[in-house]
């Protein structure tokens, strides 16, 4: 399909520079499997869900991953010392991660980093778009502690260019359920969630379960090609634990609904199907693309929030409910005045074929 097909114009005034308080406050705008469109916040959500649903979210937790560091003077080749900016996005190994710099050109491999306190690095190697592979001087929990000393929280380029990182956004830029190290963005859809709301849900007889998938900075780089086909995904690292498989099959043989917290809750099931049709737990990376005409295996709802024309993530909304249905659903929520992208507001989205009693047809 063409890029073109998914773009559409969004008013400089709908991004949201900071989250509703409290967060399950923010707005919710569902879209029935029938394409019908209502309007609600997050904290209705278990209106719309039924004992034996099962919600799955993604705990991945963001961390210090945005770096501002120095390249010294080289001593070969001329070159005074240089200011770089550095985006984490994969990690390789408990030394070793990919990168995007800024500006890119400024650095060579074996050159040497220098970030503050004692965090350094050697640029390893070299690729395109500015993507670097960086080597640090520590591994494990001791490099965890020092990116956090020395860096900041990620923000999206779309916050960061218009405010400053500021203490709110330590806690405002994580999941009440982060647990696992490993994002450089938020999965923003968790976002609106309380321990309360959590408690709640669960107390109506509503399954929640966990999954990992680390989000990387490929997730706010724009589309550079005219035709889906040829853009290519970054990879992104995902774990699926037995027991949430499990919980997940089991549903979906008895022929209830599995709701999805997020694209990447929903890209990491969507990438874990077997051929018999069964979510197989274990770990990977995922580079899976989903556009319109997508065959989906597991899911039958996701909340999300409002995302980027053009994007990777618009395409993947459009393909649960049609381009046409998510053109109409963007008018109103901009007609509406709906906060988009990551402390935006939330859809409910509803596969077509999904009852409102809790039956799924993906498995009947």
């Amino acid at each position: 399909m063409r890029v073109d097909d998914f773009d559409f114009f969004l008013p400089e005034d709908r991004i949201a520079l900071r989250p509703a308080v409290p967060r399950n406050s923010a707005r919710m705008l569902q879209v029935d499997s029938n394409g019908e469109l209502g309007d609600h916040i997050v904290g209705d959500l278990g209106k719309f869900l039924v004992p034996g649903d099962v919600l799955v979210l993604n705990n991945t937790k963001v961390f210090a991953a945005h770096l501002h560091g120095v390249r010294p003077a080289r001593s070969v080749g001329g070159g005074g010392p240089a200011q770089v900016s550095i985006n984490l996005h994969k990690c390789l190994d408990e030394q070793t991660w990919l990168a995007f710099a800024r500006p890119a050109k400024r650095l060579r491999v074996d050159d040497e980093l220098s970030f503050g306190g004692s965090l350094q690095a050697r640029v390893v190697h070299k690729g395109m778009d500015g993507q670097v592979q960086l080597r640090f001087n520590a591994s494990g929990a001791q490099l965890d502690k020092l990116f956090h000393q020395a860096g900041e929280v990620p923000l999206p380029p779309y916050i960061g260019s218009k405010r400053s990182v500021d203490a709110r956004d330590l806690s405002d830029y994580q999941t009440v359920y982060a647990d696992e190290s490993g994002s450089v963005a938020a999965p923003t859809a968790g976002l609106h969630f309380t321990n309360a709301m959590l408690k709640d849900l669960e107390s109506k007889g509503i399954e929640i379960c966990y999954i990992t998938l680390h989000v990387g900075a490929g997730t706010f780089l724009p589309v550079k090609v005219d035709d889906t086909d040829q853009h290519q995904m970054h990879a992104e690292w995902r774990e699926i634990p037995p027991q949430s498989a499990s919980t997940i099959n089991q549903a979906r043989e008895a022929g209830r609904r599995i709701i999805a917290v997020g694209t990447t809750s929903l890209r990491s099931l969507e990438s874990a199907v077997s051929a018999d049709g069964e979510v197989v737990a274990g770990q990977g990376d995922t580079d899976i693309f989903i556009t319109p005409g997508y065959d989906f295996k597991v899911i039958d709802g996701l909340l999300t929030n409002f995302h980027l024309p053009k994007s990777t993530l618009f395409m993947l909304v459009s393909a649960f409910c049609g381009l046409g249905t998510m053109r109409k659903a963007y008018e109103h929520a901009i007609n509406s005045g709906y906060r988009f992208y990551s402390y935006g507001d939330a859809c409910l989205l509803w596969r077509s074929g999904c009852d409102k009693t809790g039956k799924s047809d993906l498995c009947l």
